[in-house]
């Protein structure tokens, strides 16, 4: 797959609640996963299992409530940016928030390699 074309599916599935699927589509097998902040996991999982483990977490403690997912931004032969913006709860507390943050993909050999996360505590 092409830059664009991994950036299109990666913007589709999340839109469509197909993230999950997307793993396996568009990552490799040792991608790497870079959080702006550690919360309780560490800032950087390493390997597809370990990013699954992130979106386990993630449905496990968040329920995303509503928001909006930016067109992909491309970045010269294999980078993009995402904007995420979301309401989510925090399913223990009941606390609801505003997210908003900006992902930075690394493609190389037709797969996502690397992701960072960038957003305010």
């Amino acid at each position: 797959m092409t830059l664009n074309e991994i950036a299109q599916e990666l913007v589709a599935g999340c839109r469509e609640n197909r993230a999950h699927e997307n793993l396996d589509a568009l990552y490799a097998a040792d991608a790497v996963s870079v959080e702006a902040l550690d919360n309780g996991m560490g800032r950087e999982a390493q390997g597809i299992e370990a990013i699954r483990g992130k979106h386990a977490w993630w449905d496990a403690t968040f329920e995303v409530m509503g928001g909006q997912i930016s067109d992909p931004m491309p970045h010269g032969e294999d980078r993009f940016a995402v904007v995420f913006e979301m309401t989510a709860k925090h399913k223990e507390s009941g606390e609801v928030s505003d997210m908003k943050e900006v992902a930075l993909y690394t493609v190389g050999d037709g797969k996502i390699v690397r992701e960072e996360f960038f957003y305010s505590a």
